[in-house]
């Protein structure tokens, strides 16, 4: 991939807030890994480092190593432009709703433009507080079954992350090649 396309992945960090369990955070980090994505921060995590993480982040140790850990939600977003919460609750705070997709290209095209992108995921037992979802600009909400919405912490991050691979790899396939300054040798010359 090109550097420009590559600097987009760059910009984008996902904020794990106060994770309660080390072992969602290695699988959230290889999650991470898989999709080119390279920025984790941690906020108020329970345990951190952890042997469990480690263990579990399964060839992704190098993003538990640089993580970014944080005592406050606010500092680790202060230089974002655009800051997406996945949530599963519906929330009287008028925040526009985006499905992983969509918040994938909104990302996407805010990091292309230079900007610095959050994902934010909250923590395994109750999710993004009120507080906490004060800080986005807009949710991500992944559908699913209505009566049993509930993803694992690592889950939720993989989608929204394989997402976001999805929509850098067909932005990337779509940029114009360029063209050629010499014709290729024919055979005869070969």
């Amino acid at each position: 991939m090109t550097a420009p396309a590559t600097a987009a992945l760059e910009r984008i960090r996902s904020v794990l807030a106060h994770t309660s369990h080390p072992g969602n955070i290695g699988p959230a980090a290889r999650a991470l890994r898989t999709t080119g994505l390279r920025r984790l921060v941690l906020v108020v995590p329970q345990a951190s480092p952890h042997p469990q993480a480690s263990a579990l982040a399964a060839g992704a140790q190098d993003l538990l190593e640089h993580a970014q850990v944080s005592a406050q939600l606010a500092p680790a977003l202060a230089d974002c432009h655009l800051v997406l919460g996945a949530t599963a609750r519906h929330r009287g705070v008028g925040l526009v709703e985006l499905d992983p997709r969509s918040a994938a290209q909104r990302a996407l095209t805010a990091a292309a433009a230079g900007q610095q992108v959050a994902l934010l995921f909250g923590n395994e037992q109750s999710g993004l507080s009120n507080d906490e979802i004060k800080h986005c600009h807009a949710a991500i909400v992944i559908p699913t079954d209505a009566g049993y919405g509930s993803l694992n912490l690592a889950q939720a991050v993989q989608v929204v992350a394989w997402e976001l691979r999805e929509a850098w790899l067909a932005q990337a396939q779509a940029a114009p090649v360029a063209e050629a300054r010499d014709p290729p040798a024919d055979s005869a010359q070969m």
